[in-house]
């Protein structure tokens, strides 16, 4: 995989793991309340950042250890 689809990947999924997973943690913590659904923008605009800088740590480890496991199984 190129390294340009690689980072827009990493884009793609980041947003839509941030996204989703701020939603239902906050949602788990809060209830689903208005209080929540102002909330929730807040915490995915946060998260999103933060999940790009770990995506492009992990990924250096991830891949590697998914092709040894795959040459394993």
């Amino acid at each position: 995989m190129d390294k340009r689809t690689l980072i827009i990947a990493q884009i793609l999924i980041t947003f839509m793991m941030a996204l989703s997973m701020s939603g239902i943690m906050s949602a788990i913590g809060m209830g689903l309340t208005a209080e929540w659904l102002h909330a929730w923008p807040r915490q995915f605009i946060i998260a999103w950042p933060i999940a790009f800088i770990l995506t492009q740590a992990t990924t250096r480890v991830a891949f590697p250890v998914a092709f040894k496991l795959r040459r394993m199984l």
